[in-house]
Formats: structure tokens, sequence, C-alpha cells
């Protein structure tokens, strides 16, 4: 599949890390502009505008499932780290400058990144299907400080089919998160093909 077109209903098909390592590296060098740029793919600017609005300018942020930095050229003159498991998508992403450091790992997995690391979290098209599920949330909250800001994008049938909703309840229910904040969003614009129409819920919440 080298250099192929992106097929977001093959990527929603993906079956856990390895299939998206694999998947995600043979569309790297083309995913800026057969997905980014041919679909209309606005998601990252509309979560990148989210978090703006919720943090501070000098808080250190972690954009998990970074990809080649769409959201992050959305938070131009942040502090930001690329946390990704696809080494092809973080080297399209090194040369556009927007990032402190590039890290590669597997969200399913214990993270290698100290307690108490970062004060915001971001991403966008990871909480989707065939992804990441909530499972890597406690280790997310592990590695951020109290009053971390987090902004993740997710989709209906995710939130509804992975357990995203009562995983957020029971959080919200032991302290560790404040009561989360949805935002409805456009995925695309001026899009003509058959996902036009989809929207992305972005889930907001802190850190307690």
């Amino acid at each position: 599949m080298d250099d192929a077109s992106y097929d977001l209903d093959e990527a929603y098909e993906i079956n856990g890390p390895d299939d998206a390592r694999r998947m995600y590296g043979d569309w790297a060098r083309t995913y800026d502009k057969s997905f980014g740029a041919a679909w209309g793919y606005i998601a990252p600017r509309e979560i990148a505008a989210i978090l703006r609005a919720e943090t501070s300018p000098d808080v250190e942020i972690l954009d998990i499932g970074a990809g080649t930095g769409l959201v992050a050229e959305g938070l131009r003159g942040l502090t930001i780290d690329a946390f990704d498991i696809t080494p092809e998508m973080l080297d399209i992403a090194r040369p556009k400058g927007l990032y402190r450091k590039l890290i590669l790992g597997d969200l399913t997995r214990t993270l290698a990144i100290a307690d108490a690391s970062y004060g915001a979290v971001v991403s966008c098209g990871t909480f989707t299907h065939g992804h990441v599920g909530p499972e890597c949330l406690p280790e997310l909250l592990r590695i951020t400080r109290p009053g971390a800001v987090f902004a993740c994008g997710t989709i209906g049938p995710v939130l509804d089919g992975a357990g995203f909703g009562s995983a957020l309840a029971r959080l919200v229910a032991h302290g560790k998160i404040s009561p989360v904040e949805w935002h409805d969003i456009p995925i695309y614009e001026d899009a003509k093909h058959s996902h036009k129409d989809d929207r992305g819920l972005v889930m907001v919440f802190r850190r307690l």
C-alpha cells in the first residue's frame, strides 16, 4: 500500500495497535494531502481552538495520536510534545518544527513518561473505531498534573460503543476528573464525500 490514498472506512476497521501501526505507516507520506486536504478535514483545527480557549500559553501539552501534526498546526507558539504509535507519521511531523519532542509509544501500554509531566492533553482521531479506548485514561491522568485540561475528540458511535461514557462517569464519581463538558464540532468542511456531514464530539475535563 506504498503511497496509498487514505481510506476512512478502512481506518475504521483497524483492529488494535499492530494494525494501526502498519496502516498509518503506509499512509504517512500522503496523509496530509490525501486526507487532510482532500477530505476537508477540519476537526484538528476545531479541537486545537477548544484547547487554546481552555488553557494558558505556558502549559506543556501532550498531543496523543499526533500523527503528522495536524492538531499542532493550530497550536503554534505553544510547548507541545507528540506521542504516536507510528514512526512514519512522526517522521512527517518532525521537519514541520511543531513539537518540542517526538515520543514513539503505544497508548494501550504503560507510558515511558514521568508522573505529572504535562498540563494538558489533546487528541484528534485517536478515540475512534478500532483505535484506542478508555483503558488509557488512568495512565494519561498519571502523567498529567492536577488541574491539567484534556480536550479529546471522539465520535458518537465510539462514545456509545467503546465504553467512554461509563469510564468517564466513574472517573467523575471517584473524584479523579471534573465533570465533562462536550463540544459538538464539524469534522469536514466544503466536502463532497460520503462522510461530509459527520460530526465529532470533544470531551473537555480537568484532572483533579
